[in-house]
């Protein structure tokens, strides 16, 4: 192989596997429903599974404020300290990323998406040991959101 033909490949690896990391970082779902009535729900379900909702931060309304504009997009913040305590104690860095957060927007189409990170993300960026604790986070947090998507 040339060395301009070796050059390129590695520089097509390299984008390719950057765009599939990038990819990795958040888990994105269609809601068919609007902002508010998708984070109500998930905001039920936690509630029932007694996990600690800690706020709600309504971004577009934010913005408002400053006389700005911006599709309507909401935050919710929560948490389950069996779970996230024993990540911070094995990284006190991850009290960067817990609580957990989901969020809430409608693009530019009218389309409802319902986000979160990836708690395999999250066990990468902070170098996390504990497989068992990020194994029950991603089936809790998956469970929750086709919950709240279903119809």
């Amino acid at each position: 192989m040339k060395p301009f033909q070796i050059i390129v490949s590695a520089v097509f690896i390299l984008i390719f596997s950057l765009n599939v990391q990038a990819s990795d970082v958040f888990v994105q779902k269609k809601s068919p429903y609007s902002v508010k009535q998708t984070l109500d729900r998930v905001e039920a379900i936690l509630h029932k599974k007694g996990i600690s909702v800690f706020a709600r931060v309504d971004h577009a309304a934010g913005a408002e404020k400053v006389g700005l504009q911006m599709n309507d997009t909401q935050l919710l913040i929560f948490g389950n300290p069996k779970m996230g305590t024993p990540l911070m104690n094995e990284q006190i860095l991850m009290g960067l990323d817990l609580p957990m957060k989901m969020l809430a927007w409608k693009d530019a189409s009218g389309q409802t998406w319902l986000a979160y990170t990836s708690p395999q993300a999250l066990q990468q960026r902070h170098g996390l040991k504990n497989q068992f604790i990020i194994e029950k986070m991603t089936k809790a947090l998956d469970g929750i959101s086709q919950k709240a998507l279903q119809n």
